[in-house]
């Protein structure tokens, strides 16, 4: 296997369980499995509107990090010549 692939790898697997934290840090809209779960109750924290778009920014960047991280696995597995 090759570095790329495994340095590749690394960084899906990272980025991947980095971004479900981030998404469930995400305050809930009401009514969904969020507020079963205990999401519905508020803090001074999550309701600051500068720490909701910071979240915001951090989930989009991380996500935009596990797209390129999947398009670029699937551009080494494509044009590599091992059978």
């Amino acid at each position: 296997m090759s570095v790329l692939r495994i340095v590749l790898q690394v960084i899906l697997a990272i980025s991947s369980l980095f971004l479900t934290l981030l998404i469930l840090l995400h305050k809930g809209k009401g009514g969904g499995l969020s507020d079963m779960f205990g999401g519905g109750v508020t803090t001074s924290l999550s309701g600051s509107s500068m720490a909701e778009r910071n979240l915001n920014r951090f989930t989009i960047t991380i996500g935009c990090v596990w797209f390129a991280t999947v398009v670029l696995l699937g551009l080494v597995e494509r044009f590599t010549n091992e059978f």
